[in-house]
């Protein structure tokens, strides 16, 4: 059975204040029946891990780098992501593929090194508008996934996160049937990559725009087993409506 996952990414948002939210979540559900993960910017990762020791919530890092270390100015390892106390890592998210350049080679070697530092590593993938006009969506998935997992993925240490690039922040949702098109297309990829034992074993995120008032309906949908949430996940209050609706999933 896979345990539900709420996963937010706070992208570059958040000081020190913004801890208060992580302290009000932890408050709201002190005893979760689905996976709670807030993935912070950088700054904040060791005193959110702090923040919310011994509660139902953990922490986890935006990016790493593919090597263990060395002569990379600005960046931080899986290792170094370990040591603040996260215990995942969301990689290959559309804005690190656009603002970066981040190819789905670039993706499997970071997610390699993740996993091989015992992170639960949560892949990106997503269309952009032009490709589900063009009816591309399924192959520009298919292309992410065969090029961005690595294989020693096994369902503890891959999460997929289906993000369609022209839904995230814009307020635009797919339909129930296309999110579930792409979904039940994600399960069989891994099914018949990984085996069945596995592949049903991944948990599969839906992200773009999810808020309270339409959560409870997306996680209705085949193949969903949470979201990646950015804008709404920066409030507790916000959160908290989008984690009840998955505990009633």
């Amino acid at each position: 059975m896979r345990r539900k996952l709420a996963a937010g990414n706070w992208k570059m948002n958040g000081t020190g204040p913004a801890l208060a939210e992580l302290e009000s979540l932890a408050h709201t559900f002190p005893d979760p029946s689905v996976d709670i993960l807030i993935c912070p910017p950088a700054t904040l990762l060791h005193r959110a891990s702090q923040t919310v020791h011994h509660t139902g919530i953990a922490v986890g890092g935006q990016d790493c780098h593919a090597a263990t270390s060395g002569a990379h100015t600005g960046d931080l390892s899986a290792e170094m992501l370990k040591d603040t106390g996260a215990n995942s890592v969301i990689l290959g998210h559309s804005e690190r593929r656009e603002d970066h350049g981040e190819q789905n080679e670039d993706v499997r070697a970071k997610a390699r090194t993740a996993m091989d530092a015992g992170l639960t590593t949560i892949i990106c993938v997503g269309e952009s508008l032009e490709q589900r006009e063009a009816a591309n969506t399924l192959d520009i998935i298919g292309g992410q996934m065969s090029g961005s997992i690595p294989d020693q993925s096994t369902g503890e240490n891959l999460v997929v996160a289906y993000e369609p690039i022209w839904a995230i922040g814009t307020g635009k949702v797919p339909t129930l049937e296309e999110i579930g098109e792409v979904h039940d297309f994600m399960r069989a990829r891994l099914e018949r990559r990984f085996g069945e034992g596995v592949g049903r074993s991944v948990r599969l995120l839906y992200g773009g725009s999810v808020k309270p008032s339409n959560a409870a309906e997306i996680f209705g949908v085949s193949n969903v087993d949470g979201a990646l949430v950015g804008g709404a996940s920066l409030k507790a209050e916000d959160f908290s409506g989008i984690i009840r609706a998955l505990e009633g999933a």
